[in-house]
């Protein structure tokens, strides 16, 4: 694959979407033509996790290549903006494609560490929408023409609207019933979504058009007691799990669903002006998410445990000029690890020598790979997690059954936690030297 100059860049992110939930996955209650025509020119990575299942770290991570535990960092309240280096500020993606002669912007949700802002990571914030606006300004920025190649961010809110659904349900602290006013913005559109639904006759709809229940829907066989007592602290997430009965566990997914066409048609718009630009040849193109939702999944919704709903993520990448197109990889990689060395490499920068994450280069290009990871590191504010060809092992922070064993090739809805089970004594020493050996690498810290 030849490119006559270096590629301009699109990135474009979503905010708590699964992997699963796009067409080009296979699934059939949502339609994501936008999303799926990156896909069709492009490589659909399927295993492909974050590296926390929360907003702000996982973003720290998408904008600087490191785990969030780089600094000491594991949720959204935690706030360590003292605490970046100078180097990783420096050395996120944003300076350093500005500093090798790119034009960077950022536009939509930021959601980074308390009173970080897109200009200290070396961007220039061209909006703060995140929704419909956001997508008008970058089709304006991508119908110029620039005499620099281009990074373009374009950060948007949804599917992320859904976490307010169960939230305005069970309100009980002031700040969930801040966030059940109804005059929010997120609100209208999981009523609007909502809205949608009555449309159908009631027993048609529950038929044919709403999403069922999915396989995984019961709670999990020894599911670690860390879950439970984060479910606790936010009390809507406790009560969902609680009293949502299969009823409104299907309308859930069903807004879930309504929600991620919503970006969808918001991303097509992006792409269309693409297409429509001089830059359509030679730019390459990202689409990923944050991290992903439960969507009834264990009777849960909203993120933070490592279950592949909340940690599995989807990454789609279309390249200038690309000989093998619409293929599926199954290589074990990380959007927080992994995006940094890939845009350096396709911009001609040397990526930091503090990065762990690999190009995805060969991969995309379809290039042999000798040697590739066999275990990959995720975070989360309850625990760690490494992920391997067959199997995940989570060690947690606290409570009873602070191990999980879960097989993806026997139980891939992860209904049961083997970790306790005697024939598997062998494999859990090998997982948990593979655990120490990963995150000593990332130099994270210890949990428990």
């Amino acid at each position: 694959m030849t490119q006559p100059q270096r590629p301009n860049i699109l990135f474009i992110f979503t905010d708590q979407q699964s992997a699963t939930m796009l067409s080009a996955a296979g699934n059939r209650y949502v339609s994501t033509p936008g999303m799926d025509s990156i896909a069709a020119r492009g490589i659909q990575f399927k295993r492909a996790y974050c590296g926390n299942p929360m907003c702000v770290p996982s973003r720290f991570s998408l904008m600087t290549g490191r785990l969030p535990s780089a600094i000491r960092l594991r949720n959204n309240t935690d706030n360590h903006i003292d605490a970046i280096p100078h180097h990783i500020r420096q050395n996120g993606l944003g300076w350093l494609l500005r500093n090798a002669g790119y034009k960077t912007a950022y536009g939509g949700k930021v959601h980074l560490p308390k009173g970080l802002t897109p200009e200290d990571l070396g961007f220039d914030t061209i909006s703060s929408d995140e929704r419909d606006a956001l997508a008008d300004t970058c089709a304006d920025f991508l119908a110029q023409p620039h005499d620099q190649p281009f990074f373009l961010v374009a950060s948007f809110i949804n599917p992320h609207d859904i976490c307010h659904m169960a939230i305005r349900d069970f309100a009980e602290t002031e700040s969930e019933k801040r966030l059940s006013q109804p005059d929010r913005i997120e609100l209208q559109e999981v009523d609007a979504a909502l809205r949608l639904a009555k449309a159908f006759d009631r027993d048609d709809f529950f038929a044919w058009h709403c999403p069922p229940l999915p396989a995984n829907y019961e709670i999990q066989t020894d599911e670690p007691e860390a879950i439970s007592q984060m479910q606790a602290r936010s009390p809507f997430k406790r009560k969902a799990r609680a009293y949502y009965d299969e009823e409104r566990w299907r309308l859930h997914r069903w807004v879930y669903a309504r929600l991620t066409e919503r970006v969808d048609a918001q991303i097509g718009h992006v792409l269309q002006a693409l297409q429509d630009s001089s830059h359509a040849q030679n730019t390459l193109v990202i689409f990923t998410s944050d991290h992903g939702d439960m969507d009834a999944s264990h009777r849960m919704e909203h993120k933070t445990a490592f279950y592949e709903e909340a940690s599995r993520i989807p990454l789609l990448i279309a390249a200038p000029g690309m000989q093998h197109t619409g293929f599926v990889d199954t290589h074990l990689v990380s959007n927080g690890l992994d995006l940094l060395p890939t845009l350096c490499d396709y911009a001609g920068v040397a990526p930091p020598d503090d990065v762990q994450g690999a190009s995805l280069r060969p991969l995309i290009e379809g290039q042999p790979v000798e040697h590739w990871r066999t275990a990959l590191p995720v975070e989360s504010e309850i625990g760690r997690m490494i992920v391997t060809e067959r199997y995940k092992y989570m060690l947690h922070d606290e409570g009873a059954h602070r191990e999980q064993l879960i097989d993806l090739l026997t139980d891939p809805g992860e209904m049961r936690n083997a970790a306790g089970d005697p024939q598997h004594h062998a494999l859990m020493k090998n997982l948990r030297e593979a655990f120490d050996r990963v995150f000593s690498e990332h130099a994270s810290i210890k949990g428990g």
